[in-house]
């Protein structure tokens, strides 16, 4: 265990943990617009048992892949089972031995101008990484969050071989706090980015800013065919900071994203709907109830409970890394409605949890972030964590 006073609860914690509760809240999760003594229990009647994912689950470390990290933020799995991991405060790209754990710098992204909460940040690699080489980074200058590209030459001297950025997309507002900086490219094998709105909530409403938005682009930066609006990349908007971005086993597109003092939010996300930032903060009514000018979260969350960053989508549950919560939350689907109320796991054992990727055959890696300023590092701090699940 990583905080030996956790040690004395450990018990109450283990069986608020087996209830899919949480150690800090009698509240724990909240379904928007339904009534909690009707939560989902258990696969819906119309659930096939083939589809729909237990009611309860498992997670558990198997392996520590790298430790001392320094400020990591995003995860690129490369085709060999290494890892590609940035560092949000030195502004370098690093490669992680999946097997030995071995770290090789790339090199310093040009450009980057950390602060704050900005800096280096989410990673993607490109659809033709096979024969293009691209890493794909999210990052802030001293004038914007950008998302750009460079060529990855394994032959280059260790340190060197990253190419110059390409810029992709500039013009992302920047700010102290609410950069966002999650990439991915989705199943269209168009590239997403999921933007925060820096401290002026007027940005989130205003579908002429790419702050609070998420954004859907051609490989190229151009706006991708589909999108609600011919000429622009924004793709949903009324978001606060969004940090996490996943696809469903169906392509349906998954979002975390931080509230400010009352809901954290976990979003299904479709092209051209308002997430309600600033007008609403989780459902629109306080409990849910959008009336259709919102849309509802799936599922929120109280700030202390999960501050949520990174997620993925694994085995019929999204897993969604807290930092302020520091647990990993799942959150059991059956198509688009939750199978039951959504279990936390490895509560504070490792800190605050950034970024989270699925590994296949039952696993995900997990990125620790106690070294962002805001967390209490302790020896091996930051680590990259290897989580059987069930």
């Amino acid at each position: 265990m990583r905080r030996t006073a956790v040690a004395a609860v450990g018990v109450t914690t283990a069986l608020l943990l087996a209830a899919g509760c949480t150690s800090d809240s009698d509240d724990g999760p909240v379904f928007p617009g339904k009534d909690d003594s009707a939560a989902p229990s258990g696969p819906s009647p119309s659930g096939v048992a083939d589809q729909a994912p237990p009611a309860t689950g498992s997670a558990k470390v198997v392996d520590t892949v790298t430790e001392d990290l320094e400020s990591p933020w995003g995860l690129a799995p490369l085709p060999d089972g290494d890892l590609l991991v940035s560092s949000r405060d030195e502004g370098t790209i690093t490669r992680v031995d999946g097997d030995s754990g071995r770290k090789t710098e790339l090199g310093s992204v040009s450009g980057v101008d950390p602060g704050g909460e900005g800096g280096l940040m989410g990673l993607a690699l490109s659809p033709s990484f096979a024969s293009d080489r691209m890493v794909y980074a999210y990052f802030t200058t001293a004038s914007d969050n950008r998302i750009a590209r460079m060529r990855y030459d394994e032959e280059r001297p260790d340190g060197r071989q990253l190419g110059e950025p390409s810029t992709v997309l500039r013009g992302i507002p920047k700010g102290i706090n609410h950069n966002g900086g999650r990439i991915a490219f989705g199943p269209d094998k168009m590239l997403y980015a999921g933007t925060g709105e820096t401290g002026d909530p007027d940005l989130a409403q205003d579908k002429e800013s790419l702050g609070g938005k998420i954004l859907r682009m051609t490989p190229d930066g151009q706006p991708a065919e589909g999108n609600p609006e011919a000429d622009s990349v924004v793709y949903s908007y009324g978001h606060r900071n969004v940090q996490g971005l996943a696809w469903d086993k169906d392509k349906r597109l998954w979002a975390s994203e931080f509230g400010q003092n009352t809901w954290d939010e976990l979003n299904l996300i479709e092209a051209g709907e308002n997430y309600g930032w600033p007008e609403v903060e989780g459902g629109a009514t306080g409990d849910g109830g959008g009336g259709g000018e919102f849309t509802d979260p799936v599922v929120q969350w109280k700030p202390s409970e999960a501050s949520p960053s990174g997620i993925a989508w694994a085995d019929g549950s999204v897993w969604m890394a807290g930092l302020r919560g520091q647990r990993l939350w799942r959150v059991p689907l059956d198509g688009t409605e939750p199978v039951a109320k959504p279990q936390a796991f490895l509560a504070d054992e490792y800190g605050r949890l950034r970024t989270v990727v699925s590994a296949g055959d039952g696993k995900l890696w997990v990125v620790t972030n106690e070294t962002d300023s805001r967390g209490t590092p302790e020896e091996g701090d930051d680590r990259i964590l290897l989580v059987e699940i069930e």
